[in-house]
């Protein structure tokens, strides 16, 4: 079809329930292959949340909290440069969704989405706090995230957090901080598909600002690249990436594709000059 190139993708069949078997799900389809088109005129990618965390030693606490982080440093060491180098070199727009800090604000990519976006609204109403609702927010943060004795290091890696270098954005490429700005970047360029890589998977990419969830609010279709993210993990899925995997279900299920990342890069279409 004339404005598309085709691209392999793998979906989940979320169908049919056996219920001959003793767990019905069992009879579901399950992950499989499809060649589909996409529009070259109206997909992009969407780097999001690509921090740069410092080292353990700088921030040890931060590192007891946050395992993922080596692992997203590895994929932006051996993936990122191939991908991101591939989708410059592509008629397809790149985009950034940063956040945590101030660290993007300067750019020129944030200065443009904010003038697209125009002014905030107002922020939500908040539910008004009490003794009690302290108490229980006080006693999540020492037991369960991410622990008083870790707090300081993790306060003090994101006052110091920027860009990963290998996923810092260009001057000409845009920079979100939220799906408003993000969307109006999108609208700028026709954008209805967006592919994202970026850190985590099941967590920012799909519920902070400018992830899938918000994203798909405005009509936006969402995909993801296997190989250019992770995902935050427990202690009986960290060792064969599970919660990854559900989260890549979910994707699949709720919101778009995921895309093998050098398919993804074999089909790229080549910049229109």
């Amino acid at each position: 079809m004339d404005g598309t190139f085709e691209t392999q993708v793998d979906y989940y069949q979320h169908f049919d329930a056996d219920y001959e078997r003793d767990v019905p799900e069992e009879g579901f389809g399950g992950w499989k292959k499809a060649s589909v088109q996409f529009a070259r005129r109206h997909t992009g990618v969407v780097v999001m949340h690509a921090w740069d965390a410092g080292t353990r030693e700088q921030f040890p606490g931060w590192y007891r909290a946050v395992p993922y982080i080596p692992r997203s440093q590895e994929i932006a060491r051996t993936v990122f440069p191939k991908l991101l180098e591939a989708v410059r070199a592509s008629d397809l727009p790149l985009l950034h969704v940063a956040g945590g800090g101030d660290y993007y604000k300067e750019l020129p990519g944030y200065r443009h989405a904010v003038e697209l976006a125009g002014p905030e609204p107002p922020p939500l109403e908040q539910a008004a706090a009490d003794p009690a609702r302290t108490a229980l927010d006080e006693f999540r943060t020492s037991h369960t995230f991410v622990g008083h004795h870790n707090e300081e290091d993790v306060k003090r890696g994101f006052a110091r957090l920027g860009f990963m270098p290998e996923a810092r954005p260009l001057d000409s490429e845009g920079v979100a901080e939220n799906g408003r700005q993000l969307f109006a970047l999108c609208k700028e360029k026709g954008i209805n598909h967006l592919i994202y890589a970026g850190f985590a998977i099941n967590w920012c990419l799909l519920l902070s600002p400018g992830g899938m969830a918000e994203m798909q609010r405005y009509g936006m279709m969402c995909s993801a690249l296997r190989q250019a993210t992770t995902a935050v993990e427990n202690g009986a899925t960290a060792r064969f990436e599970l919660c990854k995997e559900i989260a890549l279900w979910r994707v699949s299920l709720a919101f778009g594709f995921v895309l093998d990342v050098d398919d993804f890069i074999r089909v790229l279409p080549p910049r229109v000059s």
